[in-house]
């Protein structure tokens, strides 16, 4: 079993990183100047919503506008209209809150402002098929890239150029008015654009890009999809359209990391952060992982113990099984097997939103002795992992971590006590 005081432990550094990233304390040093015209709030992804609350608490004055979150993410407005859509795979409410979000912005004049409130998780809640494309075509794109393991970047270039939304043209379509961006980034290295695949902050990436990152991670899309890509641009940033507007990233994984590791030093443990912006597959990220805990165990290098090891940063997960789970949990059964009768260590990986994958966990805890418990149950651990089934075992174990909507998003959370 694992140590309820680790998990409790565990749990106040995860508390910590999610406090840095609170939508009121985040937006209290980022309003923008007051227009002479109105002020026009738009916004998208798992925490857009408790930021709008917020802005309208530190605003004072009414707004209008309209923010889309993952069903289950709202929160309550009294001026800005809160939509609720599927995530990570599109639906038609999705679909039509982007058409709420584009109308808001049309027929604004210079003296508007446009605020965008934009974190991690937009890209799905925005689906804006291009003339030709139907909603089924950017579904299908979507469960396409989510199974490709390709990095974030990839593939965001890739939809942005398949939305009518994305790659800036939410930005674009309120020209002339300024449009100030204020991201709650969930991205390695905080790129604005890559951030709910950029509504308001375009980049350089073009078509050829986008085609070499379907041919880099063998990403087959229907004909339609693809020809769509090759005759239609996306807008850059040297567009005029883009000219004085303002982009602010208010909170990150880095921020939310340095947090967690101030709390621990609070608890009498000094932790050290490996990176906020790694990168790869779960497994082969867990893999490195234990080697360094391996390390801390057996030979006090090359971190003294007792000491917290933290890390953030976005993986991914290559679907090759019909499990379930999310890319925290796989890092963690993968974690498991790497480290089995290891001692002395607990780990925790979730995924700052409070979801991770498909069902209702934000992650999980576990430790050396994981993997031989549900070899105890009768389960195959390297069989679960080869199934994408982390779910499956960490729900046999009991060691799931479940504090619901967390609402922000700052990507993965990881901690390792080692003792």
């Amino acid at each position: 079993m694992i140590d309820p005081d680790d998990k409790a432990f565990l749990t106040q550094l995860f508390d910590a990183a999610i406090a840095a990233a609170d939508a009121e304390t985040i937006l209290r040093e980022h309003l923008p100047d007051r227009p002479k015209g109105k002020t026009v709030v738009v916004g998208a992804g798992k925490g857009a919503a408790q930021l709008a609350a917020a802005f309208e608490d530190l605003w004072g004055d009414p707004v209008d506008g309209v923010v889309v979150t993952r069903y289950g993410y709202g929160a309550s407005c009294k001026h800005i209209r809160v939509l609720e859509a599927a995530h990570p795979v599109p639906d038609a409410a999705g679909l039509a809150a982007s058409d709420a979000l584009i109308e808001a912005v049309s027929g604004l004049s210079e003296d508007d402002l446009v605020l965008a409130l934009i974190t991690g998780g937009g890209s799905a809640l925005l689906p804006a098929p291009p003339d030709g494309l139907t909603l089924e075509d950017e579904q299908a794109l979507n469960t396409a890239l989510l199974a490709s393991g390709a990095p974030i970047s990839a593939m965001n270039a890739i939809r942005k150029h398949v939305s009518r939304i994305k790659g800036g043209r939410l930005a674009a379509a309120a020209f002339p008015a300024k449009v100030v961006t204020l991201i709650v980034s969930d991205v390695p290295g905080d790129a604005p654009s890559q951030v709910a695949s950029g509504p308001t902050v375009p980049d350089d990436a073009d078509q050829a890009q986008a085609l070499a990152a379907m041919s880099a991670w063998n990403i087959d899309l229907p004909a339609q999809i693809v020809d769509h890509i090759r005759a239609n641009p996306a807008p850059g940033p040297a567009d005029p359209v883009f000219a004085g507007n303002e982009v602010h990233v208010i909170a990150s994984a880095r921020l939310s990391l340095e947090a967690a590791a101030a709390q621990s030093k609070a608890l009498g443990i000094p932790a050290v952060i490996l990176s906020d912006a790694i990168e790869g597959e779960a497994r082969e990220i867990a893999r490195m992982h234990g080697a360094i805990t391996r390390e801390v165990v057996t030979r006090d290098r090359p971190f003294r113990a007792p000491c917290v090891v933290l890390s953030g940063g976005e993986t991914t997960v290559t679907l090759k099984g019909s499990g379930r789970g999310g890319r925290n949990t796989e890092f963690l059964l993968s974690l498991a097997i790497t480290c089995e009768d290891v001692g002395g260590f607990t780990a925790l990986a979730a995924d700052t939103d409070g979801i991770d994958g498909s069902e209702d966990n934000a992650g999980a805890f576990a430790n050396g002795q994981s993997a031989g418990r549900l070899r105890a149950m009768g389960h195959d651990p390297s069989a679960l992992l080869a199934q994408n089934d982390a779910w499956g075992a960490f729900d046999a174990l009991g060691d799931l971590f479940a504090p619901g909507p967390t609402g922000t998003n700052v990507n993965d959370f990881r901690a390792i006590l080692i003792k």
